[in-house]
């Protein structure tokens, strides 16, 4: 039996390893792993980014898989490639599912004032986002939080807040957890609920996830 390749995309910063918890039956699939890479330029299009991107998928006809930004991104890969499916998770699928502060920013512009500096220094990212109550976590975080050029970090919230798709790509799964507060499930439309799962359910909910995606291949 022939195998069907997957290509996972991390989300914002994160590597690979946010996918270890997921459980696939390798004589059925063939894993693959994309990782970020460097922009051109600030002005690099989000376009261009996944047309470069694409160079690392080499099979044909794969699945593409992405989390949260990564699920952005594996959605303009597939506009320049031939895919069998994309999944999404935790993610958008149009700009109009984004919440309100996303599209806040965009008009006045204040996401070029976010102090990325902090995420490339962790430490000082744990206490800006997570505060003294959550710094038993920032251990995990820190694992996952792999990318951490201030460079890359300002192009991809920029991609992330003008992003500029209005409407849903066919042959689109998308996978999203009821207690994601980054993208909160009352402005998401057309999706598989998973019951509690957070922002970070990739690495929560793996069992499940797992069991999903295996799902809407099989069938």
């Amino acid at each position: 039996m022939k195998k069907t390749p997957i290509y996972f995309m991390p989300g914002l910063a994160a590597g690979p390893e946010i996918f270890e918890n997921l459980e696939f039956n390798v004589d059925k699939y063939e894993l693959h792993y994309l990782k970020w890479i460097k922009p051109l330029a600030a002005e690099e299009s989000i376009a261009n980014y996944a047309m470069r991107l694409c160079e690392e998928v080499k099979s044909e006809n794969p699945v593409l898989v992405g989390v949260s930004f990564g699920g952005i991104m594996v959605q303009e890969m597939s506009k320049f490639i031939k895919t069998k499916k994309v999944i999404i998770i935790s993610s958008v699928k149009q700009n109009s599912e984004l919440p309100k502060k996303f599209q806040l920013a965009k008009f006045t512009k204040v996401y070029k004032f976010f102090p990325t500096k902090v995420v490339s220094n962790f430490e000082d990212y744990a206490r800006y986002f997570l505060g003294k109550s959550l710094k038993k976590r920032a251990k995990i975080y820190k694992k996952y939080l792999s990318v951490r050029s201030k460079t890359y970090l300002n192009w991809s919230i920029a991609q992330v807040v003008n992003w500029q798709q209005d409407k849903a790509l066919e042959n689109l799964i998308h996978i999203h957890g009821t207690k994601d507060h980054v993208f909160p499930i009352k402005n998401i439309s057309d999706c598989i609920e998973i019951k509690g799962g957070s922002h970070v359910m990739i690495l929560t909910k793996a069992k499940k996830i797992s069991k999903l995606i295996d799902d809407v291949l099989t069938f």
